[in-house]
Order: C-alpha cells, then sequence, then structure tokens
C-alpha cells in the first residue's frame, strides 16, 4: 500500500512540469485568423505575410518559428505545443528565409530565396537524421560569399546549436 502511495506521489510530481512546458504562450495573439498566402516553390505551406511573427500554415496546423524554436497548434490562437526540431514537417523547414517575417539577426547574411541553414542551426546529428543538406552541404562546401560574410562578422556553423 505505502509502496502504491509512493509511486503515485512521484508519477505526480514527473507529470506536474511535464505538463507546464508542454502548452506555452508564445506571445503572439490573434483576434481572427490571420490572412495566408501559398509559399512560392513550397505549395502545401502558406504563410502570414502581415502577422508580426513567422507564422506557417500546413497540414491543418498553424506552426510558428519565434525564439529559435518551432512552435504548433490546430488553431490559429493557441493553444501552442513546443515542437522539437526533429519533428518539424520537411515543407514547414522547406520555406525559404525571405517568408519569415521576424527572421533571427544571423539568418540575414543567408541566401534569400533559399531555406534557413537548419544543419547549421541544429547541428550535424540533426542534418544526419533528418537526411537534411543545407543548399551549400549540396555543394560540399561553406564557399558562398553570405558564408564568408557571415564568418567574418562571427556568425557560421554552429551558431545557435542546441536551442
Amino acid at each position: 500500500m505505502l509502496h502504491a502511495i509512493v509511486v503515485g506521489v512521484f508519477a505526480l510530481i514527473l507529470a506536474a512540469p511535464a505538463a507546464a512546458q508542454v502548452h506555452v504562450d508564445i506571445g503572439i495573439h490573434f483576434p481572427a485568423p490571420p490572412p495566408l498566402v501559398v509559399v512560392p516553390g513550397v505549395a502545401a505551406v502558406r504563410y502570414a505575410p502581415a502577422a508580426p511573427a513567422n507564422v506557417f500554415f500546413y497540414s491543418d496546423q498553424y506552426w510558428v518559428f519565434v525564439n529559435g524554436g518551432w512552435h504548433v497548434s490546430r488553431r490559429y490562437d493557441g493553444p501552442w505545443i513546443v515542437v522539437a526540431p526533429q519533428f518539424v514537417p520537411r515543407p514547414v523547414l522547406s520555406v525559404p528565409v525571405r517568408y519569415y517575417r521576424v527572421p533571427p539577426g544571423h539568418w540575414k547574411q543567408w541566401q534569400h530565396q533559399a531555406p534557413p541553414r537548419w544543419g547549421h542551426e541544429w547541428g550535424n546529428e540533426w542534418a544526419g537524421k533528418r537526411k537534411w543538406k543545407d543548399r551549400d552541404d549540396a555543394r560540399g562546401d561553406d564557399s558562398g560569399s553570405d558564408n564568408r560574410e557571415a564568418r567574418a562578422e562571427g556568425h557560421g556553423k554552429g551558431h545557435g546549436r542546441g536551442k
């Protein structure tokens, strides 16, 4: 009997923090669904050009990239659930940088017509498991002019890793 009580209390202790971390307030509150536009080249994904954040719509879900992380919800107004990088759908990750309304500062050096360099953001282990190739990785080098400029300013490989 005592063993069952201890196990029950322990389960409650572990469950409470996990539940608190799943649904988060990301500071994005829309009074109505934001207008959406198809992303050229990634027709399955739409983006919200008038939103004050990086808001995408794919597979009947809203996807938001904020503070270096992804969040998802079936509704435009949440609740938002934190999504680990390995679970973000490939079409969402394929959206070119130019369709991010609020890109992180170090993305400004990246090619605007290409997707963000997720392999550089989340590391080689993530890229290997997802079979993800950043545009520069497909060439087998990191010699693009935008990459040299980024490295000169202290940005580049590994920046943002671990987020």
